[in-house]
């Protein structure tokens, strides 16, 4: 056994067919596109040679670019401060009910997790609907016809919308991991945080939090991916609209190439974004990786 993990040959034969894998999946297409990004090329026939230009446009001349990466660090920002801490307390709750009883509440929390992105993006866009939307039916059927609203194609709460079904669409994941997470907290800690003279609070911010940093750091990592390369509600519901309100960074990168036939400019989106997706994960690990070590 030891020779088989000695042997230089051995190890080559067994690590060689993942590493060929990932630079033909993830190395070769990121230095393509990079290629591709210094060319004016619309997908189809000659390219033209034009180095930094399309970078240039993305970071100085695009305010859409810099709209739409602000709507997807807001997504994160609301999905990681809000939404995490629903679904972190709502496990908490979970945790402490009767199987029989926290077994069912749980299955309702994960539907909409298991539900596909049309369904989901349909059924709250029709709730929505101005016109005969359940929301602004059962506004008016409390009295409150002052607040029925236009909730998509209105500029003032197009953004708000998208965000809120999407963060409706991830909850029951969020609460999935959590309340997993919960139920491997040992017994023992909680009884010497008792023995200790440690209330309910005191107990979960000195004893299960710093017990469940590893996976509340996997459930934010998953999160920036998640929020970031945010397309398909955007497609369904708003295609960006009205104007650039609900633009997203993978929806704009999706029309540049696509729509508007400019795939070098797509190519270049792709690879600010990507730098901005690595530098976001990178400083979320190491100040989570900290926070462990302290804690």
């Amino acid at each position: 056994m030891n020779q088989l993990f000695t042997s230089k040959k051995n190890i080559l034969w067994l690590v060689g067919p993942g590493v060929l894998i990932m630079l033909f999946a993830i190395v070769a297409p990121i230095l393509l596109s990079v290629y591709y990004s210094l060319t004016d090329w619309s997908g189809f026939g000659a390219k033209t040679f034009i180095g930094l230009a399309n970078y240039k446009e993305v970071l100085f001349q695009d305010p859409t670019f810099w709209r739409s990466l602000y709507n997807a660090l807001l997504l994160l920002v609301v999905t990681v401060f809000i939404q995490n801490v629903l679904a972190f307390i709502l496990a908490a709750v979970l945790n402490q009910l009767k199987e029989k009883y926290s077994l069912v509440l749980r299955t309702i929390y994960f539907v909409p997790a298991i539900l596909t992105v049309v369904v989901i993006t349909k059924l709250w866009t029709n709730m929505m609907n101005p016109n005969y939307g359940m929301i602004n039916k059962l506004l008016g059927a409390v009295g409150l016809e002052a607040w029925q609203h236009s909730w998509i194609s209105d500029p003032k709460t197009a953004l708000g919308a998208v965000i809120f079904i999407t963060v409706w669409h991830g909850f029951g994941w969020a609460l999935l991991f959590y309340y997993s997470g919960l139920t491997t907290v040992p017994q023992e800690l909680h009884e010497a945080a008792v023995v200790d003279g440690a209330g309910p609070f005191k107990r979960y911010t000195a004893v299960v939090i710093p017990y469940m940093l590893p996976v509340i750091q996997a459930v934010i990592i998953i999160d920036i991916t998640s929020c970031l390369k945010q397309m398909e509600i955007i497609l369904l519901s708003t295609e960006g609209g009205p104007g650039n309100t609900t633009q997203f960074v993978a929806y704009h990168l999706y029309e540049q190439a696509f729509k508007f036939s400019r795939y070098g400019y797509g190519n270049a989106i792709s690879i600010v974004f990507v730098i901005v997706a690595l530098t976001i994960t990178m400083l979320a690990q190491k100040y989570l990786s900290q926070a462990n070590e302290k804690l």
